[in-house]
């Protein structure tokens, strides 16, 4: 059973001026299309894998299936955290956030100064532990906190294809743009996702794990 690439959870002009349809086209219709082709081709290899969901796959697979499912997955839910509607935190988040980092603003802050600071390409996480405890984690390349058990509550992708068509390199101005089009509500909704076990393999891809 093949993957499919996900449509785009809003117009590709939506988030102008944050970011611009250009680069939705071409990061949407061009890199998360080019991991979604590469891991239908790549399960051909693995017939085992292949009747799996995405997730699953990605929690299973090892070397350039890993790469390029947790790279669909990752930009799957990286589109789920954007939205053009700018909606407010919901109390149930706001509250959570405020527990584990003092206020709203100090969240992002920190979560800001975490994302520019990823060497290279990845991702920036705000993740929920076994214990509930919140946390700012980021990943090299297309590694994903579900393999240590954490459950994603938002991310924002860092590699330079997410931000360089409207800021060249400049991923601070990215980052301050980023908080203007996040989904709250979609963020809120993850706080109720029951805690998953972590689910290490022998193997991973190219992309060693990083907080």
């Amino acid at each position: 059973m093949a993957i499919a690439l996900p449509p785009l959870p809003f117009a590709p002009n939506a988030l102008e001026p944050h970011l611009s349809r250009e680069t939705l086209e071409l990061h949407h219709g061009k890199h998360h299309r080019t991991y979604v082709d590469k891991v239908n081709r790549l399960l051909a290899e693995r017939p085992g894998l292949a009747e799996l969901p995405l997730e699953e796959i990605l929690l299973q697979a090892q070397g350039a299936l890993f790469d390029n499912a947790a790279q669909a997955w990752n930009h799957d839910f990286f589109w789920k955290c954007l939205t053009p509607e700018e909606p407010p935190v919901p109390e149930s988040l706001r509250l959570a956030l405020e527990r584990h980092f003092g206020d709203e603003d100090r969240f992002e802050k920190l979560f800001t100064e975490k994302a520019i600071a990823v060497f290279g390409s990845g991702w920036a996480w705000l993740v929920r532990d076994a214990e509930s405890r919140l946390e700012i984690v980021t990943t090299a390349n297309g590694d994903n906190p579900l393999l240590d058990g954490r459950t994603p509550l938002l991310t924002c992708d860092v590699w330079e294809h997410a931000y360089y068509l409207d800021y060249r390199n400049d991923r601070e101005q990215y980052l301050q743009h980023f908080w203007r089009i996040v989904n709250w509500e979609f963020v809120a909704s993850n706080l109720a996702v029951a805690p998953r076990p972590a689910r290490h393999g022998a193997e991973r891809g190219s992309s060693p794990y990083a907080h």
